[in-house]
């Protein structure tokens, strides 16, 4: 029989491997499917306006067998949102608007935004989890092309969502006139901060807005400092997938951009330059299809509910 000291070993060595074991099996095998959604009320229209209710979707990377994921998102629309913020990363496969058609064709109608992720342009490579703790992913040049435009096209001329990305428009929604801003992804450099200023200011002078939403795939620090500075009301974003793999207690141990950790996941707020604004973003509905795992972080929607300053 090995010595007292030799057996302890064992069993905690045991115990170590058995507990790794049982998470790997409930992040790649079950919680990866635990689609949520988390609710939100944000105080933040004038005294006695009416809600609006804000879907906020992202990073789908969808695949056309991903059919869970499909039907849930299709069920979204039972939330009767006024309003549709798609912050990008939609496509998990050089097959992927196919789901996605079955994934948002129930919200066909509802008035909705989108920007890109790079995910909306090159299909998912692999990659090794381990190096985005040494900080943001680096840029790969030999990923699979996707049909951008048919995408684009999909969004905008069947669903009827606003192109965001590097642009600025407006819309109704919920009886209210909306103006929205946004880039795209910023990760990979693709943000032209610099267009937007002017583009504003042509819009404005134009047309007056209820409400003005900033939208980023990624919220870099860059990026969520000019949105507040150029009157975004609230800004939503996506790219962190709230870390992915997150330690109860702790939080995210990785965010993909310089957004603090804290920050990660969830409605907070951004200050800068003396304003301060709602800052959501999502965890998002799905992974790589080359890192199918989610642990302490559930796939999710947000549902803001828009309402009034007291």
């Amino acid at each position: 029989m090995p010595p007292a000291a030799t057996r302890t070993a064992l069993t905690v060595l045991g115990t170590v491997g058995a507990v790794g074991a049982g998470a790997a099996i409930w992040g790649v095998g079950i919680e990866r499917y635990l689609f949520t959604v988390r609710f939100h009320d944000v105080p933040m229209l004038p005294a006695g306006s009416a809600p609006i209710r804000v879907l906020h979707l992202s990073d789908a990377h969808m695949a056309p067998w991903q059919r869970r994921k499909q039907e849930w998102i299709a069920a979204l629309a039972e939330l009767e949102p006024d309003l549709v913020v798609n912050t990008g990363d939609n496509m998990g496969h050089v097959d992927g608007l196919r789901g996605l058609r079955t994934a948002f064709d129930p919200l066909r109608g509802i008035p909705g935004v989108f920007v890109h992720g790079s995910n909306d342009h090159a299909a998912p490579s692999p990659r090794n989890p381990l190096k985005y703790f040494t900080g943001p992913s680096k840029v790969k040049h030999t990923s699979e092309p996707l049909d951008t435009q048919a995408l684009d096209d999909y969004l905008t001329d069947e669903l009827g969502w606003l192109d965001l990305n590097n642009r600025v428009g407006t819309m109704d929604a919920a009886g209210r006139r909306i103006a929205a801003f946004g880039v795209s992804d910023a990760h990979r450099e693709w943000d032209r901060l610099d267009a937007l200023p002017g583009a504003l200011s042509a819009l404005r002078s134009q047309e007056s807005a209820d409400l003005t939403l900033g939208v980023t795939h990624a919220p870099y620090r860059r990026v969520l400092d000019d949105f507040v500075d150029l009157g975004a009301d609230a800004v939503f974003a996506g790219h962190t997938h709230g870390g992915q793999v997150r330690i109860p207690g702790f939080g995210a141990l990785v965010a993909n951009c310089d957004i603090p950790l804290k920050q990660a996941r969830g409605l907070s707020s951004w200050t800068h330059g003396g304003r301060t604004v709602p800052l959501n973003v999502s965890a998002g509905l799905g992974h790589s299809i080359y890192a199918p795992v989610r642990f302490a972080c559930r796939p999710e929607a947000s549902l803001l509910t828009l309402v009034a300053q007291a």
